[in-house]
Formats: C-alpha cells, sequence, structure tokens
C-alpha cells in the first residue's frame, strides 16, 4: 500500500481526478467504456494500494448526489407511452430473460457455497445489462435502430422496471431490520411513498409540462430545475424512510412525459459520469484487494455465465418471440455484462448488512470482468456471429413472424439497381435512379426506413445487408449494380468493416454485376476498390464538385424532398 496522506480536501479530490484522467486515457487506448476505468479508479484510489480516499464524508456526498442523478435519468426514460410501446410480448420476455437469468445466477452463487441471501443479491446483479455501455455502444455502431438494437433497448427497459421493483424492495427491507416498532414504521414509509406517488401523478397531470415550458426559455435554468428537482426528491424521499435513490428515480418520471426530457438528459449525462465517479471510488474504498483472491474462481464462473449463459438465455426467447437467430445472437452478445446497478445494490446491501465486503467485491469483479470483455464482443459481433453461427441451429425460428415484412409482399426479381441502406443519402440515390426509368430494389434493418422507401414508390425488402444468408436470398439475378450506402462505425479500414463484409458477401452469392460503396475517407478509396468495390461514392466529394458546378454558372438540379426518419445515420 502506497500513503497519501494529506488534510485537503480539494487535494485529494484533485488527485482522484488525475488518476481518473490517465487510467480513462489507458481504457480509451483498450477500446473499454468510462465505467471500466472508473471502477479501476475506485480499486487503485482505495486503501490497498494509494490509499487516497480520507475525506469519506465528502466522497460519499458526492458518491449519492452520483446514484441520484443516474437514477433520475432512468426515471426520464419510463415515459407511460414508451412503455406502453413495448407491447406485452416484449414485456413478458423481458420480465422472463430477468427472472430466468436471475434463477441461474442464484444457483451457480448457491452452489459455490453463498448464502441463499447473498446468492439472491448475486443473481439479481447477474440478470442486469449497462444501459450506458450499451446505448453508447450501439450508438456508435449506427445499431440502435436496427432490429437487435430494438430488441436490445425493449429488454433495456423492462430491466430498468425491474430496477424500481428492486430499490422499492431494498427499502422495505432496511425497514425491517429496524429495532422495536418496525411495523409502525413500515407503515409510515408505505404512507409516504403512496403519497410521493400521488404527487408525482399530480405533478406529471397539472404541472410539469407548463413548468418545463416556462424553465425552457434559459436552458441553463432548465437543467438547475432538474437538478433541483431530483436533490428534493432525494431528500425528501430519505427523510421519508424510501432511501435517496427512490427519491431521486421518482423525479425522473415525473418530468418523462414532457417534451423536454430528451435535453434534460442529454445535457445531464456528463455530470452523471463525474458524479458516478466517486461512488465507484467509494466503493473502491470498501474493497482489500488483497481478500479477493478467494473470490477469483466464483467471479470467473459467474463472469463466464454473464458472457455466454446470458446470450444464450436471450436467444432463447428471441427464438420464442419470432426473431431469426441472428438478431437473437446480436441482442445477445449486446447485453453479456453487468450494469452498474448491479454494483449499486450490491453496495446498498452491503449498507443494510445483507452483503459483506468478499461479496461486494466478488460483484465488483465480476463487473470488470464482463464489462472489459463485451465491449469487445459488441465491437466485433458481425465476426463472432460467422463464427458460431454453424451452432445456432437451434435458435433459428422456424416462422420468424416478427421479422416478416409487414404487408408481407414478396421480392421482386429484374432489379437494375439493388440499394443497400435507406437513410437520407440512400434514398435520394434510389428515388433519383427511379426518375431515371431504372427498377430498384432496397434494402434497410430500420422498419421505420422501410415503410418510408414504400411510400415513396421504391420497392424495398427489410433485412441486413452485411448478413451473407440474407444477402444469398436477394434477388440479385440481372442487377447491374449494387450500391451500399451502409457505414461503417470504426476509423477506417479493419476486419469489421461491414463494406468489406458486403463485398465478399456478394461474391460468395455469386453476384456478376459491379458494386459501389460509399466512403467519408479520401484515404480509403483505393483499399475499398482492392477489396472488390468498383465504384466509392464520396457524398461530401460530390457534393462539394455539384456546389462548384452551381457556383460557376452550372443548371441547379431538381431537387427532391424526403422526409427525415428515425436512425437515418444509419447511411452517414
Amino acid at each position: 500500500m502506497i500513503g497519501f496522506v494529506t488534510d485537503s480536501v480539494f487535494t485529494q479530490i484533485a488527485a482522484l481526478l488525475v488518476i481518473a484522467a490517465v487510467l480513462g486515457v489507458l481504457g480509451i487506448l483498450l477500446r473499454q467504456p468510462l465505467i471500466v476505468s472508473f471502477i479501476a479508479v475506485g480499486l487503485i484510489a482505495g486503501p490497498s494500494v494509494l490509499n487516497v480516499v480520507h475525506a469519506k464524508e465528502e466522497i460519499e456526498l458526492l458518491s449519492e448526489l452520483g446514484i441520484a442523478v443516474l437514477l433520475f435519468l432512468v426515471g426520464l426514460k419510463l415515459d407511460v407511452k414508451l412503455i406502453r410501446s413495448l407491447g406485452g410480448l416484449s414485456l413478458v420476455s423481458g420480465v422472463a430473460q430477468v427472472t430466468v437469468t436471475t434463477a441461474a445466477g442464484f444457483g451457480i452463487a448457491l452452489a459455490v457455497g453463498m448464502s441463499p441471501l447473498v446468492s439472491l443479491y448475486v443473481g439479481i446483479g447477474m440478470a442486469f445489462s449497462s444501459t450506458i455501455i450499451v446505448v453508447k455502444m450501439l450508438s456508435d455502431k449506427r445499431e440502435i435502430d436496427a432490429l437487435h438494437g430494438q430488441v436490445t433497448l425493449g429488454f433495456l427497459i423492462v430491466q430498468d422496471l425491474v430496477v424500481v421493483l428492486a430499490m422499492i424492495a431494498l427499502s422495505a427491507l432496511g425497514v425491517g431490520t429496524g429495532e422495536e416498532g418496525s411495523a409502525g414504521q413500515a407503515v409510515q414509509v408505505l404512507a409516504a411513498g403512496l403519497a410521493l406517488l400521488a404527487f408525482v401523478v399530480v405533478f406529471v397531470r397539472f404541472i410539469a409540462e407548463p413548468l418545463t415550458e416556462y424553465m425552457a426559455r434559459v436552458p441553463e435554468l432548465l437543467i438547475c430545475f432538474a437538478i433541483a428537482l431530483a436533490a428534493i426528491f432525494a431528500a425528501v424521499s430519505d427523510f421519508a424512510g424510501l432511501g435517496k435513490e427512490i427519491g431521486g428515480l421518482m423525479a425522473g418520471v415525473a418530468l418523462a412525459s414532457t417534451r423536454y426530457r430528451e435535453a434534460i438528459g442529454s445535457r445531464l449525462a456528463p455530470l452523471r459520469d463525474f458524479l458516478l465517479l466517486f461512488f465507484f471510488v467509494s466503493l473502491g474504498a470498501e474493497i482489500e484487494i488483497g481478500g479477493l483472491g478467494a473470490s477469483v474462481v466464483p467471479a470467473l464462473l459467474l463472469s463466464v455465465f454473464v458472457l455466454v449463459g446470458k446470450p444464450v438465455i436471450v436467444m432463447a426467447i428471441a427464438r420464442l418471440m419470432g426473431y431469426r437467430k441472428r438478431t437473437g445472437f446480436q441482442a445477445g452478445v449486446t447485453l453479456a455484462q453487468i450494469s452498474e446497478f448491479s454494483l449499486i445494490l450490491a453496495g446498498l446491501g452491503m449498507s443494510l448488512g445483507h452483503l459483506d465486503e468478499d461479496a461486494l467485491g466478488l460483484v465488483t469483479l465480476v463487473g470488470l470482468i464482463t464489462i472489459a470483455v463485451s465491449s469487445y464482443m459488441i465491437s466485433f459481433s458481425g465476426r463472432l456471429y460467422q463464427l458460431a453461427e454453424p451452432f445456432l441451429g437451434i435458435f433459428e425460428s422456424a416462422q420468424p413472424k416478427r421479422e416478416i415484412d409487414a404487408d408481407g409482399r414478396p421480392a421482386h426479381a429484374g432489379n437494375d439497381i439493388v440499394l443497400l441502406g435507406l437513410g437520407r443519402y440512400g434514398t435520394a440515390i434510389g428515388m433519383r435512379l427511379k426518375r431515371q426509368g431504372l427498377k430498384v430494389l432496397g434494402v434497410d434493418f430500420n422498419p421505420a426506413a422501410v415503410k418510408r422507401g414504400r411510400a415513396l414508390g421504391i420497392d424495398v425488402e427489410y433485412g441486413d445487408a452485411s448478413d451473407p444468408e440474407f444477402v444469398r436470398h436477394l434477388p440479385l439475378d440481372g442487377a447491374k449494380w449494387v450500391v451500399s450506402t451502409v457505414p461503417v462505425h470504426e476509423a477506417g479500414l479493419v476486419h469489421g468493416d461491414t463494406r468489406i463484409a458486403i463485398v465478399q458477401a456478394l461474391k460468395n452469392a455469386g453476384f456478376k454485376g459491379k458494386v459501389a460503396l460509399s466512403s467519408h475517407r479520401d484515404a480509403e478509396a483505393e483499399a475499398l476498390k482492392a477489396a472488390g468495390a468498383d465504384l466509392v461514392l464520396e457524398p461530401f466529394q460530390d457534393a462539394a464538385d455539384q456546389a462548384v458546378d452551381l457556383l460557376s454558372g452550372g443548371k441547379e438540379p431538381a431537387r427532391l424532398e424526403i422526409e427525415p426518419v428515425a436512425g437515418e445515420l444509419q447511411d452517414g
């Protein structure tokens, strides 16, 4: 242990921020989510290594603020309309995923010698996946609007609902551990909870919209108001015995139905990330690294379950829901980690006396392993599917009714152009080709883009163009060109480059025509041509060339107005 002794709270926090910045840079180089770096900061800054944390009360305060803001942002997503949009089948499937995963995790924990109560905490912790990590990585890959992205979000929303119930249950357990009169306390807490819920209903119905609209005149004031609301709800909830977590959550629910929730959420996300650093530091201060040795084997067993068993559970549920094996695999891989909420619940369990340092260290170790490994699994999910596909036949739905086109139309043969990707750029190309009298077949994995393309008169097939199995079933006979505006989420050409996968899939399917790929980087053109592209489309360069023609006296072409659609960044 290296001693770091100073009475200055400011100096201690400054040291923590320096450690966080250094480990954050290292995490970026290793392509790791910020949470991994933050957990590592907590362990390194704790008593086992640098022993930086002495101002425990101040760190604990910042930690509690971080949790309150995190739960406030979770509450912001729990709009009644959004929950209704899940549908009964998705809701049941999400509950089934949490239940089966919890039961399996509970069984593994019991098998390695943990008590039933500790095993229950561990099982619940294994069921949650990190919304922060999943949404960030799906957004970076531009797959948030893909079918597997939407399936994943459905599971995450249900998990967030379960988090709410788990927090309420923990609050009740906390009351139940009191001394004489605990029954009376429980009644008081229940009454306080109902009163808080009633106030939220009234606030949502009559106050939230006009108040946020007034505050939104000054954006900074709106954010200040949101933070104040979260803090006030947390304080009142804590005073009533419900705990700060429930208050922060209910504050988010109070604003979830307003039109400004997205703006509030996006502005508060950096503050959440900053304050969560102190939660992980506070967590690390409770863990003795030297004592983690006994937790290594159970942590590895649970990590294998989360990284392999949890995706298998998701794939089985996806098959029952009527999705193809590829959709289930992609969704399962995306959910193959535990959540920051797993660590929060473990911390709460320790504060209630239900867990000890060993159990907290175990959950933290599983979090480090699964979050670190799953980030690579998500990044290279396409290649992983290619490797696993021969073994996934059992997960292929005999009737994938959830992936059948909305109107059931079959693919059309005799196309001149097959256009992969129907964002704004792809749709604009398709409409202009159609205007030239060419027969165009569009392909996209965003259901909204499929509907819009058909509304514009383009024949459209729903599907993922990077899936070799899907490409083999496309009507390619007679097509002169396959044009791909599907993007690549990595910087430069890598093994996971979607465009190269498409070229290879077309070759394997026996396509004899020409292939055009889009690129936003000049340096990629030669490499893409070497990979098999006959033409590289460069939207920015092409637009600049057209702008020069217009500015130098060229005739302005007729414009085609195309309505935007959710997820249209899919083709850049």
